[in-house]
């Protein structure tokens, strides 16, 4: 929960912005394609400059993301603020497109209603796009049985008056770039909670929310899944695991749990883990992206790769590094690697999405956010 005096902090970011342009979306403006690779090398959000990149592996994109700057409110009276949002989908496309296309429009709306930023309003936006989605489902049921099994990771981040707001489900990474005062070292700080079956603590989460379930997380091919399915135990969508009209046929049957395996309550959840923290001068800069990223690059070699290297096309930089990893892991020189194409390219590498947000606090302290809209979302 957020302390009773941050709370008071969140009302400044009510107001009236003078100026703005408009989203942007397509164009030079929006950032540029070369193959599998979409890249904005170096924009401006109301806190700072960004860079964003996307490389595609899988045959159809599964990866969306967006950055939005500007009114985090439906309104003009609105808070004003920057929000990034990284979807890492799987099973298809269609529940992360779903989610990029409407969860900030959602956020929008009930911030609107509550006429501020905060836990609630985020989780009721995750929540809302949820029950939304699975509408959607339940009315392509008979034509598409197929997007039952789409589901989406979905990390969020919401920048709004020197707070940063952090929402996660699934296994998608924040990591702050945080200068230590003692050495003056740039450190990696995790701020984002992870929802996947390898970890301990979330099987543990698992066989206590489903105390009469033992194949709840099943051990597979060494990999741990939710029901040998799935790695992750929270996402948007996924409906054939959350509601069992929807695990029957016209199904495909690899995702039919047996008959002797019924369920009542949802097996995965679209709760989100949210945190708050207050910006301080040391924290540097945001490093949002898709677990393709984290596969093959650790927390503090991220934060390196950003603290050491120009702003402008750090996200590309980030990729092409996890890239150089991924080929060399699997005994294959880079350059051949880029000459896969996409489906074989998922052999070496997940689709990848990156969002580097930089921090100025000179306008954090003055609360002076630049005054234009701004809407970046990948085009390929």
């Amino acid at each position: 929960m957020i302390h009773k005096g941050l709370l008071k902090m969140v009302k400044p970011c009510w107001r009236p912005s003078v100026e703005e342009d408009g989203a942007r979306r397509g164009g030079e403006a929006s950032g540029r394609v070369e193959g599998l690779l979409w890249y904005k090398d170096l924009g401006y959000h109301a806190w700072g400059q960004f860079s964003m990149a996307v490389i595609q592996a899988n045959s159809t994109l599964e990866d969306q993301s967006q950055l939005e700057s500007g009114f985090l409110s439906a309104n003009r009276f609105g808070p004003q603020g920057t929000f990034v949002g990284v979807y890492d989908g799987h099973g298809g496309p269609e529940a992360s497109r779903y989610v990029n296309d409407n969860l900030f429009r959602n956020l929008q709306r009930i911030a609107s209603e509550h006429r501020s930023i905060s836990e609630n309003v985020i989780r009721k936006a995750f929540l809302a796009t949820e029950e939304n989605f699975l509408s959607f489902v339940r009315k392509q049921w008979l034509s598409k049985p197929e997007i039952a099994s789409a589901g989406t990771c979905c990390l969020v981040g919401v920048v709004c008056n020197g707070l940063l707001y952090t929402a996660n489900v699934g296994d998608s990474r924040l990591v702050l770039g945080k200068v230590e005062r003692a050495t003056r070292e740039v450190i990696a700080i995790q701020l984002s909670s992870e929802h996947n079956a390898s970890m301990e603590s979330v099987r543990h989460e698992l066989k206590t929310t489903h105390p009469h379930d033992p194949q709840i997380v099943v051990l597979r091919h060494k990999v741990w899944r939710v029901k040998g399915l799935i790695q992750v135990s929270r996402s948007i969508g996924d409906a054939y695991l959350k509601n069992a009209e929807f695990n029957r046929e016209p199904l495909l049957p690899k995702f039919r749990l047996p008959d002797s395996e019924p369920f009542v309550k949802p097996i995965l959840s679209p709760d989100p883990s949210i945190s708050v923290l207050k910006l301080r001068p040391e924290d540097q800069f945001l490093i949002f992206a898709t677990d393709g990223l984290w596969e093959h690059l650790s927390n503090q070699e991220a934060v390196d790769i950003v603290n050491n290297n120009p702003r402008k096309g750090i996200a590309r930089k980030l990729i092409e590094v996890a890239l150089q990893a991924a080929a060399k892991k699997r005994e294959v020189r880079y350059s051949d690697l880029k000459r896969i194409e996409r489906g074989v390219r998922r052999h070496f590498h997940d689709d990848i999405s990156v969002v580097v947000v930089f921090l100025d606090h000179n306008q954090l302290k003055n609360g002076t956010s630049r005054k234009s809209n701004i809407s970046i979302t990948p085009n390929f």
